[in-house]
């Protein structure tokens, strides 16, 4: 018997990383999955980004679990696409508990404008999780059972990284926004018994930072690398540690926790 039998979980940039760990963790405590992705490629983005054979693999996590999931392919900035994906998700499963607003984008280093590097990465790190509660959320309050919606923010939401980039400034002001989104969000939705937090990871090795080459994030940015730069003996964190403080965080245990960034950032934040 898992802590989430019976519930289920709408995740955005579920095709792998962090998202896939995501599903994968909450399936093996008993939820359902309705998992979106964009599955293409954005010019402004340096690394290869998530595929529909990779969400697929998502699925196929969840469904070894024994737990059902739908799949879709959705642009968290298309607010139609993302509600036709949710529907779609809820007319199989049920009535969604859970809401992980992960989908995230590192922009930086292509050959494309200023603006088009700043619109993506806010389009995505923050209009996207905007997009993401205002599909979700009517209807969990429309439902009355309560629920937990947890945002995706980073430790670059909470600092200034200090690269006067136009991904990394939009990077950091969208991550940003992510937690007074979920403060907000917060205060409305406690009446309703819903609880919205958010988790600040450092680092995490995904093809985000590169896998976890230390030596591609220096030659890329060392002032970046100094940035994730982490007090305990570790330089990047694994997608499961941020799973399992979100398993946490969307249980019973966590049940009158909201309002709150969890980091999980292996002391970075308290170095400062």
């Amino acid at each position: 018997m898992g802590k989430l039998d019976g519930r289920v979980a709408f995740i955005t940039g579920a095709a792998r990383g962090q998202g896939r760990s995501h599903a994968v963790r909450l399936a093996q405590e008993g939820a359902d999955v309705i998992a979106v992705d964009i599955c293409s490629q954005l010019e402004s983005v340096r690394y290869p980004m998530g595929t529909t054979d990779e969400l697929e693999q998502t699925a196929e996590e969840v469904r070894a679990t024994g737990r059902r999931i739908v799949a879709r392919r959705a642009d968290v900035r298309d607010v139609t696409a993302l509600r036709a994906a949710f529907d779609e998700g809820v007319a199989e499963l049920g009535p969604v508990d859970i809401v992980l607003a992960n989908a995230g984008i590192g922009a930086g280093g292509s050959a494309v404008t200023e603006e088009q590097e700043w619109d993506d990465v806010v389009g995505v790190n923050l209009t996207g999780v905007w997009n993401t509660g205002r599909v979700a959320i009517p209807a969990m309050v429309e439902r009355g059972r309560g629920g937990s919606i947890v945002l995706t923010s980073s430790t670059g939401g909470l600092i200034g990284v200090g690269i006067p980039t136009a991904g990394f400034l939009g990077y950091t002001a969208a991550k940003h926004g992510v937690v007074g989104l979920m403060r907000s969000w917060a205060n409305y939705l406690a009446p309703h018994n819903i609880r919205v937090n958010s988790v600040a990871p450092t680092a995490v090795r995904t093809p985000m930072a590169a896998d976890g080459d230390l030596q591609a994030i220096m030659e890329r940015s060392p002032q970046l690398a100094q940035a994730l730069s982490n007090a305990m003996p570790v330089d990047l964190v694994e997608p499961l540690d941020v799973s399992n403080a979100i398993a946490w965080l969307v249980s019973d245990d966590a049940r009158y926790v909201t309002g709150t960034v969890v980091p999980v950032d292996a002391g970075q934040l308290n170095k400062r």
